[in-house]
């Protein structure tokens, strides 16, 4: 996904005429009927709307005095650029999902989003839910959470179990050392495949690097900060020990960056990372990918001295909801009267689960008997929710695309083209860091 940042005072040029075409306005509780109204803008999913509409008429069914209206998030020119331009325009929500912690922090700075946290039933939501640890990694430089995690989607690694046998590897690589050696031995074999063939990799684009840089470096930093308090936060030498494998890696001619198509499904890439949205796509398209025959799934690689650590953490794909400020205090309260009926069930997450394939921001999925059947019958599915409490979102800044982007072009693409080695990488990284920093 792609994330465009625009100007809140632009943006209120453009909205007279652009917005006000079916997205309806927040002003106002109560019509004729004696009802709070409140606003809820689901994500441009279907699924993800199919199943908000359905929590608001079960809810609506049990609270008489609320009305929640339920639509789905306008994606043009882009799902941001049209919750900007409502916010500029006075129509914005009561709620909005689909939400990530990198946005919500443009909305924060602009204050057009309220403090979750400060709302009588914040706390009861997230102990009801069991989403004390998740829900950690979420709180923002200022103290304050802003965003109600919805769904967490663990970034792992997907590894082909046929090439590895193959090679005559016997478990697939946890460490650096261990890639390398399985990379050697791929290199030595007959095999026409990559180590990891991925055209992203080599793309300087800010979000490309959510699904490659920042797995290993959260994987080998254990879930370290990279901005905080506007400042430049990284963990040095996990970012030095994450260039220096993408560097041999390069030397060695394991990776591959031009163009292809679906590189691990077609038998291209012994690995590649992966989000569990893959699942659903497989196995209308590729039916012969079976986890625990011929794939399996795992955490990043770690650096050596790391090989005994159990919790591995990586990047999470994660989204979330937030309360626009410019709710009444009583749209305010139903509003979170709303989310403590959805997530006050367990049910609920269930059925979001099985409509979505996204995995619950919950640190129970694993053994809440709740999810046990669903799990059995999809374990690849298990595994990322095994992994969920150790998932990072991404980072509370709102010079997040700047900062991704300079860091991109500065660091990231020279070292995956063999171009810099990875002191020179994080030097200059750092530098280009701080030089988008506002």
């Amino acid at each position: 996904m792609k994330f465009r940042k625009l100007s809140l005072s632009a943006l209120a040029l453009l909205s007279g005429s652009m917005f006000l075409v079916g997205c309806g306005s927040n002003n106002g509780d109560s019509g004729d009927s004696g009802k709070t109204e409140i606003t809820f803008w689901a994500a441009p999913n279907p699924t993800q709307v199919k199943f908000w509409q359905e929590m608001a008429t079960e809810f609506e069914k049990e609270n008489d005095d609320i009305s929640v209206k339920v639509t789905q998030m306008k994606e043009s020119p882009s799902s941001e650029a049209t919750i900007q331009s409502a916010i500029a325009s006075n129509t914005a929500p009561t709620l909005s999902e689909n939400i990530n912690r990198s946005f919500a922090a443009q909305l924060a700075a602009s204050q057009a989003i309220l403090p979750l946290d400060e709302q009588d039933d914040f706390e009861t939501i997230v102990n009801n839910r069991n989403m004390t640890q998740t829900i950690s990694s979420w709180k923002f430089s200022d103290d304050k959470q802003y965003v109600l995690p919805v769904y967490s989607n663990p970034i792992l690694f997907a590894w082909s179990l046929d090439f590895l046998d193959e090679i005559g590897v016997d478990e697939v690589p946890k460490t650096y050392s261990e890639l390398l050696e399985a990379g050697e031995k791929l290199k030595s074999s007959q095999l026409d495949v990559a180590l990891w063939a991925k055209k992203d990799l080599a793309d300087p684009t800010a979000w490309m690097r959510w699904f490659d840089f920042f797995p290993l470096y959260d994987a080998a930093s254990q879930g370290g900060s990279f901005i905080e308090n506007g400042q430049f936060s990284g963990d040095e030498q996990a970012i030095t020990n994450v260039f220096d494998l993408m560097s041999q890696l390069s030397e060695e001619k394991l990776l591959q960056t031009g163009e292809s198509t679906e590189p691990f499904e077609n038998g291209d890439s012994l690995m590649v990372d992966l989000g569990p949205w893959s699942f659903p796509i497989w196995a209308e398209k590729y039916p012969d990918l079976v986890y625990g025959e011929n794939y399996t799934v795992t955490t990043p690689v770690v650096p050596d001295d790391m090989a005994d650590e159990e919790e591995v953490s990586t990047y999470a794909d994660a989204k979330g909801i937030v309360m626009y400020a410019q709710a009444t205090e009583d749209q305010q309260a139903a509003a979170m009267k709303f989310l403590d009926f959805v997530y006050s069930n367990e049910d609920n997450d269930m059925k979001l689960l099985e409509m979505t394939s996204l995995i619950p921001a919950r640190d129970d999925a694993i053994e809440n008997a709740a999810f046990t059947e669903y799990f059995e019958e999809n374990p690849a599915m298990a595994e990322f929710a095994k992994n969920v409490p150790y998932a990072v979102p991404a980072m509370d800044n709102e010079n997040y695309n700047e900062i991704q982007q300079a860091f991109s072009e500065a660091a990231w693409v020279p070292v995956v083209r063999g171009e810099k080695d990875a002191t020179t990488a994080l030097n200059d990284g750092v530098e280009a860091i701080e030089r988008a920093l506002p």
